[in-house]
């Protein structure tokens, strides 16, 4: 399939792309705060730097996008074009994010992932479980974050 964009207009877009504040991350920040929950943002000391924090919980959520962190659902597709730049890109990504995990783990904390895909419906499930998670005092022994 051929790309619709030339490739400088390409290399521009994908440049807007931001990697803090997106719709996905403001949607379960603003729902976290309507409930009382009161967090960090992108502490930067912690491995992966998540993207919210519960310094006192020793809990942190990370709110993934379906294409960069490959996700297994719908909105995850591999590119047409460049297509051994993005699957080592991807990758590398998900190694890292693995990683993360594995270092937050290893120090105590629990870590939730929310995919951006479970926001798209209004009457998310992902919103109780992540309620839940918050709720549960024990830091969780799992060799990888929830979810």
């Amino acid at each position: 399939m051929m790309d619709v964009h030339s490739p400088e207009q390409r290399s521009y877009n994908m440049s807007r792309i931001k990697g803090k504040n997106t719709k996905p991350e403001l949607l379960v920040r603003k729902w976290l705060w309507a409930r009382g929950y009161r967090y960090r943002l992108h502490v930067k000391n912690l491995p992966g730097k998540p993207d919210i924090v519960f310094l006192k919980k020793k809990k942190v959520i990370f709110v993934h996008g379906c294409f960069w962190h490959k996700h297994d659902c719908r909105y995850f597709k591999w590119p047409e074009s460049n297509r051994e730049f993005w699957k080592k890109k991807i990758n590398e990504n998900v190694r890292r994010d693995q990683k993360n995990y594995q270092d937050l783990i290893a120090d105590g904390w629990s870590c939730f992932i929310v995919w951006e895909c479970e926001l798209k419906n209004e009457s998310s499930l992902v919103l109780s479980e992540l309620e839940n998670f918050l709720e549960k005092n024990a830091v969780l022994p799992e060799a990888g974050c929830q979810r």
